[in-house]
């Protein structure tokens, strides 16, 4: 375990992340000092020291517990405690485990607000510095932009996307109501999540009419870590499913294995619109979850996406959801270009 000293944390790197804790608080949570707040943290990475330290200089009437040295029983009568507006913020060097007490949704079911940071100790050396700038919380610039995409992404008949060298993605069908990450829960049944945020998702309405070929750079692995090929990958698709992909990795060829042996065939399912523009094809950090923010496009592969039904796909078998990152050059919404030079133009 890391030794607890804030003195020693990089000093100009702390200031940066207290600076966007507190406007996540402020602008995102809309957290007030009346309201009670409980902060669960580890100190097993340097990630997990500046957060804590970070907020505990925005929070300082908090209750701070250590999870490592504290019973499961202990954190969740802290949990017992706290009354719906309250705030748990959770700070994991990997994920806590509190038996069967699922933590993020039964925190919600009690309706406290809640701030996920989650698998810190994947992202060391320069990548904590890209996972701190990710937190800034731009509050004009993500609503305005998700809501945009939103309106377009719910009127589009289609869509399209283009990732260079020839390889476009056709989604040949509307596609269903997008859903937003964007830091405004006024509208939203739970506040708080996962962060660092920023991401606008849909599919499309019928899977099956989803075809062309798309270029990925980055896949998540069955480590659920961002695995980096040499070069890209070309996935072709045919009526929603991969069908042939080129120049792929030993990695890749097993994780799409996996899926059609559990699966039957590859669906492509979620098309993901990261806004965060921390990260970005150049710059990125290890754990997939995080990157997932991206700003670009994401898609899954695997059956699996739990907010959208299909009646050809039985939720009781869908076991994978597999993110890739594709080289994003443009997007396009029905005729309407959303996206070019590495930025949202809506």
């Amino acid at each position: 375990m890391l030794a607890m000293n804030p003195i020693s944390l990089p000093n100009a790197l702390l200031n940066i992340a207290t600076q966007h804790v507190q406007a996540i608080l402020s602008a995102a949570i809309e957290y007030h000092p009346a309201q009670r707040a409980l902060l669960v943290f580890d100190a097993d990475s340097e990630l997990a020291l500046i957060l804590t330290e970070a907020y505990r200089r925005c929070l300082p009437n908090a209750n701070f517990i250590p999870f490592n040295t504290q019973s499961s029983q202990a954190v969740l009568a802290a949990f017992e405690q706290l009354t719906a507006g309250d705030l748990v913020v959770l700070i994991q060097s990997t994920s806590f485990r509190l038996n069967e007490f699922r933590i993020r949704v039964e925190l919600f079911k009690r309706g406290l607000k809640v701030i996920e940071h989650p698998h810190l100790a994947r992202m060391t050396g320069a990548e904590i510095d890209c996972y701190v700038d990710s937190l800034a919380y731009d509050s004009s610039y993500y609503r305005r932009v998700g809501a945009a995409l939103k309106q377009r992404i719910d009127v589009a008949p289609n869509a399209r996307i283009d990732s260079g060298a020839g390889a476009q993605l056709h989604f040949a069908a509307a596609l269903e109501s997008a859903k937003l990450n964007v830091g405004d829960y006024h509208e939203m049944l739970n506040v708080g999540g996962q962060f660092p945020i920023g991401e606008v998702f849909t599919e499309a309405q019928d899977l099956r009419a989803v075809h062309g070929q798309v270029r990925i750079f980055v896949f998540g692995d069955t480590r659920f870590a961002v695995n980096e090929p040499a070069q890209p990958i070309t996935l072709e698709v045919e009526q929603g499913q991969v069908i042939a992909a080129h120049d792929a990795t030993p990695e890749f060829e097993h994780v799409l294995a996996q899926i059609r042996n559990d699966e039957g065939c590859v669906w492509v399912r979620e098309l993901g619109l990261g806004l965060n523009r921390a990260f970005t094809q150049q710059r990125k950090v290890s754990d997939i979850g995080t990157y997932e923010r991206m700003c670009g496009i994401h898609l899954s592969l695997g059956a699996k996406h739990g907010v959208y039904s299909k009646p050809y796909i039985r939720r009781a078998t869908a076991k994978y959801h597999v993110d890739v990152f594709a080289v994003t050059e443009a997007v396009w919404l029905g005729d309407e270009q959303v996206y070019r030079d590495g930025a949202w133009i809506v």
